[in-house]
């Protein structure tokens, strides 16, 4: 294998962005011939190992040289890229926006070489996968086959930037990282949590203030709150380009603790019909660890390792689909079932040797997402805190709590980008702890706060699968001119030996802001003391819950530092001045009742 390390590709304007491109080689020339290319383009460094690149018995990430020459023996030239104004290439740096002309540049260049034969494939996880879609969708040249890992934003108005109305935090987080790292700010972790604590931030008035290029963009998401056109731009938003998606074969992966599960299902089933093959996989895992068996505190076995159960390798797995589409080769690719998704729960609910809740599951092959067979059901939330298919008959009946921004609810968890020391992704024990960031309790469970609701079914008399997208349907009434409402999906172990206080397992969760209860271009306040329909929904998920379990809905106003907070205020998104607490009613008669609605999988689908 050979290199050419740091070509500049030309892009329509001038700019040239740094490109390694490995080929094969006959007696240390480049071998003769046309050849199939994979393209990666990466703000992360073009000669950087991908955490990504590794299975479980992998004590480091595999290098991009180790990587490319998998794929340069199999008969592939293999091209990574920096993004515009990373590392090595030139111009100036926007989150997003500029992957999609600058990868339908890439594939023009490559197209027009002499070493290649025309076809593209693509890969990468999480930018490296927005990337990705973000050239489809600008209906690159020469593009074959993508395998998409966590990323690519259906719309990241509801999902990966914003949701439902909130801003998710992984993107400040994210903005000073990418300061710290590449434009000289000097701001330790610990320096980041600091910041957090001294919420909200305005522009000049950030730890981003010093480097205005990432105060820029970050402000530029945080404050478009309404859903104009800025948001409808190829990057940020596949489903306004999915003509352009249908006649590529393409595999989306991610998981259910992942902050980009429902982007993978949304352009799966946008894309799939009459057009080529797609298909996707669904695993336990955080953002992009598939060698894991765990996630945060919760374990669910070996089967949950993506590698020695849907392939044996990675590597392997992405060729065998590169070679069908790019080659022609008749492997069987085409012929996997379009779904492959892991259903979480079964296990011993033991505490394993590595201290972890043994959950359990496997893996189940679908023909389609939603499962057909799924029955839709409805859990009502009732005043004494039950969950229940029983519709409520008072003629009033409401539980009210005080929201204040200033001591919102800790993140325990969940679909979130893992930023330690204090940020963690996964299942846990819905229970204050001292190593997570907003605690303020050590082993106080979250259903002890006052501004937490909690809606229980009585313990299951069978096991019961959830398994697809969640809404949560709420009547509400507040004292404020805006709010926000919060729903967090909860499994409820029964006490035992190893969790004498049982165990609260998060499974997913979901955040509306009330201004944008009706329409997400045009936000309205409410008016005080008015009853509201508002929707909460929730990322998919898939669970069986065991017999003795409760299912457990938990209605609250904050999920700190996952969503910004609500100031109550109504005042413009990022650019309010003050705080106030807000006195927040839930309704749950039998006029404005609440409740959600739950994918049920029929015990005769399961196997």
């Amino acid at each position: 294998m050979g290199v050419e390390s740091d070509v500049m590709v030309p892009m329509r304007d001038g700019i040239a962005l740094a490109t390694d491109i490995y080929f094969p080689t006959t007696d240390g020339k480049r071998a003769p011939g046309r050849y199939p290319c994979i393209l990666e383009r990466t703000p992360y460094g073009k000669g950087e190992p991908s955490r990504s690149e590794r299975d479980s018995t992998d004590t480091e990430p595999l290098t991009r040289r180790e990587v490319a020459g998998y794929f340069v023996k199999n008969g592939y030239v293999v091209i990574y890229q920096d993004c515009r104004g990373r590392h090595k290439s030139g111009g100036e740096f926007t989150k997003y926006l500029d992957d999609a002309n600058d990868g339908y540049d890439t594939c023009r260049w490559i197209t027009s070489q002499g070493w290649s034969d025309g076809t593209i494939a693509t890969k990468g996880l999480s930018y490296a996968a927005h990337t990705q879609m973000a050239a489809a969708s600008a209906g690159a040249p020469g593009l074959r086959a993508m395998v998409v890992d966590s990323g690519g934003f259906s719309n990241g108005f509801q999902s990966g930037i914003r949701q439902g109305g909130a801003y998710e935090l992984k993107q400040a987080a994210w903005a000073v990282m990418f300061a710290a790292e590449h434009a000289g700010l000097e701001l330790s972790p610990e320096d980041l949590d600091r910041w957090f604590k001294r919420m909200p931030w305005r522009r000049g008035h950030s730890p981003l203030t010093p480097t205005p290029q990432y105060e820029e963009f970050l402000f530029d998401q945080w404050e478009r709150g309404s859903f104009d056109e800025f948001w409808k731009q190829p990057g940020i938003y596949a489903q306004g380009y999915y003509p352009q998606l249908w006649h590529l074969p393409v595999i989306h992966i991610s998981s259910w603790y992942d902050v980009y599960s429902r982007t993978a299902i949304e352009n799966f089933s946008g894309t799939i019909a009459d057009g080529a093959p797609k298909r996707l996989i669904l695993g336990p895992w955080t953002h992009g660890n598939r060698w894991e068996t765990y996630a945060g505190d919760v374990d669910f076995g070996p089967a949950a390792r993506f590698e020695g159960n849907l392939a044996p390798s990675l590597l392997e797995f992405r060729r065998r689909w590169f070679d069908r589409w790019l080659k022609g080769c008749c492997n069987g690719a085409n012929h996997e079932p379009p779904v492959m998704l892991f259903v979480m729960g079964g296990g011993t609910g033991r505490k394993n040797a590595d201290g972890r809740l043994d959950h359990g599951g496997c893996w189940r092959a679908e023909e389609q997402w939603p499962i057909p067979s799924t029955e839709k059901t409805t859990l009502h939330l009732h005043a004494d805190g039950t969950l229940a298919t029983t519709r409520p008959t008072e003629p009033r009946a409401a539980r009210e709590y005080v929201f204040d921004p200033l001591d919102p609810v800790p993140t325990i968890g969940g679909s979130v980008v893992s930023r330690p020391p204090a940020i963690f992704a996964g299942g846990f024990d819905q229970v204050e702890r001292a190593d997570f960031f907003g605690c303020k309790s050590p082993g106080r469970p979250l259903a002890d706060r006052h501004d937490v609701l909690v809606f229980q079914t009585a313990p299951l008399q069978q096991d019961l699968e959830v398994t697809g997208d969640i809404e949560v349907v709420l009547h509400v009434s507040t004292n404020c001119p805006d709010t926000d409402f919060t729903a967090k999906l909860i499994d409820v172990y029964p006490p035992s030996a190893d969790y004498p206080q049982g165990y609260a397992l998060n499974l997913t969760d979901g955040i509306i802001r009330a201004r944008y209860r009706d329409s997400w271009e045009s936000p309205e306040l409410l008016q005080p003391g008015a009853i509201y329909r508002v929707t909460v929904r929730m990322l998919p998920t898939s669970n069986l819950f065991k017999r003795g379990h409760r299912i457990r809905l938990d209605i609250s106003s904050s999920n700190f530092p996952k969503f910004d907070v609500n100031p109550n205020t109504g005042e413009a998104e990022a650019r309010a001045q003050r705080t106030q607490p807000a006195s927040n009613r839930i309704h749950m008669d039998s006029g404005s009742p609440s409740y959600v609605v739950l994918p049920i999988v029929p015990k005769a689908e399961r196997t």
